[in-house]
């Protein structure tokens, strides 16, 4: 239990390596165009029901799952699939996990800060979108919602809205 908390207060997180495309900035707001190689990622849904409910329900199998409980008995840090386990990742032990393999993507990134809710995802959203503006070619139907924190930590927390570029 100790473990956890100094874990989620003071541990370190295998972030995904990208390439940095460019800065935008517009009325005041700057994102990121960055390009991530493809990858495995670990990944479990839900349909029907609200952002905030269940949430908490799925970021939960996730957790066990990087946590250890797989089949090779492994605990990893992350949800897209640690660099050391790229080639051959634990098989979940709950069949609502499944291991994806994703292509390489250029998104257009948004940080902010704080505890990240639906409406606070949503109002990021919109801002990247009105930064973003009309020409832009990125995908508008749906936005990738990322928290780099565990969920204890109570300050200094990175969340991100990602939208991805439309490839030409």
């Amino acid at each position: 239990m100790f473990g956890m908390i100094k874990n989620s207060l003071f541990g370190n997180t295998e972030e995904t390596e990208y390439t940095l495309l460019s800065t935008e900035t517009k009325d005041g707001v700057s994102c990121e165009v960055r390009r991530y190689d493809a990858g495995k990622y670990a990944a479990v849904s839900s349909e029907g029901r609200a952002f905030d409910h269940v949430t908490g329900e799925l970021v939960r199998k996730l957790l066990m799952y990087i946590g250890g409980s797989n089949e090779q008995g492994e605990a990893m840090v992350g949800i897209r699939i640690p660099s050391n386990y790229q080639l051959s990742p634990p098989t979940p032990t709950d069949t609502a996990i499944r291991i994806e393999e994703r292509p390489g993507m250029t998104v257009y990134a948004l940080q902010f800060g704080g505890f990240a809710g639906e409406s606070e995802y949503r109002a990021e959203a919109l801002r990247m979108t009105r930064t973003l503006g009309e020409t832009a070619p990125y995908q508008r139907k749906q936005y990738f919602c990322c928290s780099f924190d565990p969920p204890m930590k109570p300050y200094g927390r990175r969340n991100e809205v990602w939208f991805l570029q439309e490839e030409p």
